[in-house]
């Protein structure tokens, strides 16, 4: 039940729903004109401001470069790689193979840590609840990649963040692994590392998957709502509200930077303005 509200809540806050929200609660009120126009005129204020590409580029951007990519030759030695589900699509139909998703850089950025020797054991970690675990697709992935079928390990009963990390740490203490290149998408990175810290697991960061590009020269469409940046503006808040989740749960306390920039992995940008 607390999976089922934790998951279905964050859909409630997309930014689309709370502009819908607000315009509902603009038809309540309606008989008094002089409420009912200025919740209308709210309204329509931030659904323009946060439905911008510059908005929405700019807040995504300062997200996913609170770590760093590092290239692969530069990574860090480590007993084992972590990659996190929710990346591939599992050949439920109509599909019949495994399809790639906008999140499955994670998986090839996992091969190409294994194939550059970084790590010699791969851990997929992801359940599903009505269709066969994710950790399954991922390991036809990797082995398709190049990843030896023994050298992966499949941890399949997480069904979010959380649950990756407590799943995983079982298997790294029955194996004896110390020290992980962890695996996510760059904007999911602050609240996947801080979880696994928090369990006391010796997590670097690996990010990949990085969603927006410095910019140097903006359009005039740039400051017009765009049903692209609807979906970046989301994403942002679903991570928003996960991190005040998280800590309201004990789940993830302060991020630790331990290794995070002296080791090489994923390094934290500290003091570094985000260039739109």
């Amino acid at each position: 039940m607390n999976l089922i509200l934790s998951k279905h809540s964050f859909q409630y806050s997309y930014f689309g729903t709370i502009v819908l929200w607000l315009a509902m609660l603009t038809g309540l009120i309606g008989y008094r004109k002089k409420t009912a126009m200025e919740f209308l005129f709210v309204s329509v204020a931030i659904f323009w401001i946060f439905t911008t590409p510059i908005v929405s580029s700019y807040m995504l951007g300062s997200m996913e470069q609170q770590f760093l990519p590092v290239p692969i030759n530069e990574s860090p030695q480590a007993d084992a790689i972590v990659v996190l589900g929710g990346s591939v699509a599992v050949p439920d139909r109509p599909r019949i193979e495994v399809e790639l998703t906008d999140t499955s850089d994670r998986i090839l950025h996992a091969a190409r840590l294994y194939r550059a020797g970084k790590a010699p054991l791969v851990i997929a970690t992801g359940g599903a609840s009505n269709s066969p675990p994710e950790a399954y697709v991922m390991k036809a992935l990797l082995k398709e990649w190049g990843v030896p079928g023994k050298r992966i390990v499949m941890e399949t009963k997480s069904l979010n963040t959380y649950q990756n990390a407590v799943n995983t740490k079982p298997l790294l203490d029955k194996l004896r692994l110390k020290k992980v290149l962890l695996v996510t998408s760059a904007i999911h990175m602050p609240r996947a590392l801080a979880t696994f810290q928090t369990l006391g697991i010796h997590a670097i960061p690996s990010p990949t998957d990085y969603l927006e590009a410095y910019r140097k020269n903006y359009e005039i469409t740039d400051f017009m709502p765009d049903i692209h940046a609807i979906g970046k503006t989301s994403m942002v808040i679903k991570e928003v509200l996960g991190m005040m989740v998280y800590r309201w749960r004990g789940w993830i306390e302060k991020t630790d930077d331990r290794g995070q920039q002296s080791e090489g992995g994923g390094r934290r940008a500290k003091g570094k303005k985000v260039r739109r």
